[in-house]
């Protein structure tokens, strides 16, 4: 068979046995039906014999079949270790945990065994109460300006607590 009779012929998933033979004798050839189906390649290796039983393609897509169950093989196997900078850290919570419940735990039990502090403990407890100004800003005692706008809301019941809605853009922000 000639090179213009293979390149006539030759098309992609050809299993023919003449365009095959000719494949393995010429490398130009070769190369040219690599460019249009790459499988050519393994096809080209022997004979009839060398071609797999159910074809190339059964043959490929086992081999991919193979690879994906062991990528994901290694991709379980690989979750299942744990660093060693994790086991500590596991390992110091676990500590820290179990230091603290045992302190909390000894305190409980040497506060519950003195009877005088139970009975300190049960008496109520008087606190003295601290009164602070609810104001944290400075109080407004008068206020005259001709651009402001001065708002007075009446209180009823007691005589000396008065609101004042000062509006005036020359006020102070803070105040």
């Amino acid at each position: 068979m000639s090179c213009t009779e293979f390149r006539a012929a030759f098309h992609a998933g050809t299993s023919d046995p003449e365009l095959l033979q000719h494949v393995r004798t010429c490398d130009a050839c070769l190369d040219f039906a690599a460019h249009i189906d790459a499988d050519v390649i393994f096809r080209a290796l022997g004979g009839e014999e060398m071609v797999p039983p159910g074809g190339v393609d059964a043959f490929v897509a086992d081999v991919m079949h193979v690879v994906h169950l062991r990528d994901a093989a290694g991709t379980v196997a690989g979750h299942t270790e744990m660093a060693w900078s994790r086991k500590l850290a596991i390992a110091a919570t676990l500590a820290l945990g179990i230091t603290g419940a045992g302190i909390v735990y000894q305190i409980e039990r040497s506060q519950a065994t003195h009877p005088s502090q139970m009975a300190a403990m049960s008496r109520p407890v008087r606190r003295a109460i601290i009164r602070t100004p609810l104001t944290t800003k400075p109080v407004v005692q008068s206020y005259s300006s001709a651009n402001a706008t001065i708002v007075e809301m009446p209180n009823e019941g007691a005589s000396d607590t008065q609101v004042v809605l000062i509006v005036d853009e020359n006020l102070p922000a803070d105040l």
